[in-house]
């Protein structure tokens, strides 16, 4: 399994301020982000797998709500995870 309980409790701990508080934006975002760049390593390979596909394009639109309120509510945090993560936008 791609995403183990140590994997998921590093990046909350890295984004998320400490490896419990589960619920942060950033933390959520981040952990997206892990399974999109996962996903879309998979999909590379196995170009004909629509259902990993449609669950990509959901995971993107997630992640782009969540990055949504983040901007409304903090610009500077926003800015900084989007530098981190190397999303684009």
């Amino acid at each position: 399994m791609y995403l183990t309980k140590e994997v998921k409790e590093e990046i909350f701990k890295k984004y998320g301020k400490s490896e419990k508080n589960t619920g942060s934006t950033e933390g959520q975002i981040a952990l997206f982000t892990h399974r999109i760049n996962h996903l879309t390593t998979h999909l590379k390979k196995n170009h004909k797998d629509f259902n990993t596909e449609r669950s990509l394009v959901k995971l993107v639109g997630k992640r782009r709500s969540l990055l949504d309120y983040l901007k409304g509510k903090d610009i500077n945090r926003y800015r900084e995870l989007i530098k981190e993560l190397g999303i684009r936008k």
